[in-house]
C-alpha cells in the first residue's frame, strides 16, 4: 500500500479506541478519524492521530429494555458527507450499520472509495434478528461493502450466516484492544489494598444490563455458606446503585462489597493492578472491552457467557465463563479462587499470554491488510 488515505467513521470515540488509532496512524500517515461525541485524546495519546470532530450523535430509544441494549435509532450529523468528499479517502472504515455507513456506501460511486463495515460483535439487542426490515437493509449494506471486520467469531457468524456476506470478505480479529500505558498512571494516587483477598473487581455502569444485581446474589450465596474472606470492588455508577447498596445492607454484604464510584480512565489500571480477579456479569455485551483491559494487566477473568469477549476466556486456563442468570455458577467459580489462591497468579499469567497476540500494533497491521484487500477489489 502506497500511502493510502483512510477515513475511520467513529460514532463514539472513547479512549479505548485511541491506542489502535495511534498505531494505525504510524502505518498510514494519511488517516483521519471522523468522530461524533469527541471527548478529547486519552492521556498519553495527544495528537497521535488526526481527528475531525463532526458533531454530536443523538440516540433515540425506540424500544427500551432493562436487560439488553434495546432498540434505538442513532442520529448522526449529515455534514459527514462534505467532510468525506473533501478528504477524498481511498478506504472508509465505518462502525456498524448506522447512517454514516449507509451514506458512505451510497456515495461510493461519487467518492470513488472502498467501504469496510466494522461490526463490533453479535448480541441479541443489536443484531435485530426479528426485524425483517433491518435485516433486509443490512444485507444490502453488506452486499455493497468491499469488506467487513469484526472482533469475534460470533460477529463473523452473524455477518455470514444471517446477513449473507461472502466468507472471503469477512475478517475476524480483535481490533478494539487496549494498551497498558493508556490504563496505568504512575502519577495517580496509590490505591489502598483491599481488606480481604482475593479482591474481585467490577468496572462498568451500575444498571440492569450489566448484571451487577446477579453478581451480588452470588456474593450473598457465599456469605450464607460462611465464605466471607473476600472483597468486591465496584467501580462505576448508575441507576441501580442505591438499590444495590440497600441489597448489600439487607444481605450482610457491607464487609465484602465496597462501592468506589467513577474513576478516571487513566487511573483504572491502578485498581486493576491492586485487584486479584476481574468479574463481568453482563446480560449482554457485543464485545466487552473491559475484559481485554483486565487481561492485558494480568488478571484472571470470570466472564459472563453473554459477552462477546468471552471467546478470549480459555476455561480453566485464564478464567471461567458462567451464565449470570444462575448465580450459583458464579458463586462456585468465586469460591474455587478463594480456596485455591494460587490460581490468581497462574491464570493471570495466562491472560497476559493470550493478550500478547492482541496488541494495538497487531490490530493496526490487521487493518492495513484489510484496507489492502479492499483496495484490490
Amino acid at each position: 500500500m502506497n500511502n493510502p488515505r483512510i477515513a475511520w467513521l467513529l460514532t463514539s470515540a472513547f479512549y479505548y479506541w485511541h491506542p489502535m488509532l495511534s498505531e494505525l496512524a504510524k502505518r498510514v500517515p494519511h488517516m483521519t478519524a471522523f468522530a461524533a461525541n469527541w471527548r478529547g485524546y486519552a492521556p498519553g495519546f495527544e495528537d497521535s492521530f488526526t481527528v475531525d470532530v463532526v458533531g454530536n450523535r443523538k440516540v433515540i430509544p425506540l424500544l427500551k429494555s432493562q436487560t439488553s441494549y434495546g432498540s434505538n435509532f442513532t442520529f448522526l450529523p449529515l455534514n459527514i458527507v462534505g467532510r468525506l468528499l473533501k478528504f477524498k479517502p481511498q478506504v472508509v472504515f465505518s462502525n456498524s450499520f448506522g447512517m454514516w455507513t449507509l451514506l458512505a456506501l451510497l456515495l461510493k460511486p461519487l467518492g470513488r472509495w472502498q467501504v469496510v463495515i466494522a461490526y463490533e460483535g453479535s448480541s441479541p439487542g443489536v443484531d435485530y434478528r426479528n426485524s425483517p426490515v433491518r435485516l433486509w437493509m443490512r444485507r444490502i449494506m453488506v452486499h455493497l461493502a468491499d469488506a467487513c471486520i469484526t472482533n469475534s467469531q460470533a460477529g463473523r457468524d452473524y455477518l455470514i450466516k444471517l446477513l449473507k456476506a461472502k466468507e472471503d470478505v469477512v475478517f475476524v480479529q480483535p481490533y478494539e484492544v487496549p494498551a497498558v500505558n493508556a490504563l496505568v498512571n504512575a502519577e495517580a494516587g496509590a490505591v489502598p489494598e483491599p481488606e480481604h483477598r482475593p479482591c474481585f473487581l467490577f468496572v462498568g455502569s451500575i444498571k440492569p444490563r450489566k448484571g451487577v444485581h446477579l453478581f451480588l446474589k452470588s456474593c450473598a450465596q457465599l456469605v450464607e455458606q460462611g465464605c466471607k474472606d473476600y472483597t468486591v470492588w465496584m467501580i462505576g455508577d448508575g441507576e441501580q446503585r442505591a438499590e444495590l447498596e440497600n441489597f448489600c445492607t439487607e444481605n450482610n454484604l457491607n464487609d465484602q462489597v465496597k462501592w468506589i464510584g467513577q474513576v478516571d480512565y487513566n487511573q483504572l489500571g491502578n485498581y486493576f493492578q491492586q485487584a486479584d480477579v476481574f468479574v463481568l456479569p453482563t446480560l449482554e455485551d457485543t464485545w466487552g472491552m473491559v475484559i481485554l483491559e483486565a487481561m492485558v494487566l494480568g488478571k484472571p477473568i470470570l466472564c459472563s457467557c453473554w459477552a462477546g469477549a468471552s471467546e478470549l476466556i480459555q476455561d480453566g486456563q485464564n478464567g471461567y465463563c458462567f451464565d449470570p442468570h444462575h448465580p450459583g455458577e458464579l458463586a462456585e467459580k468465586m469460591q474455587k479462587i478463594i480456596t485455591e489462591p494460587d490460581l490468581v497468579h497462574k491464570m493471570g499469567n495466562q491472560s497476559i499470554t493470550v493478550m500478547s497476540q492482541y496488541t494495538p500494533g497487531a490490530a493496526a497491521d490487521f487493518l492495513v491488510n484489510v484496507a489492502d484487500f479492499a483496495m484490490a477489489e
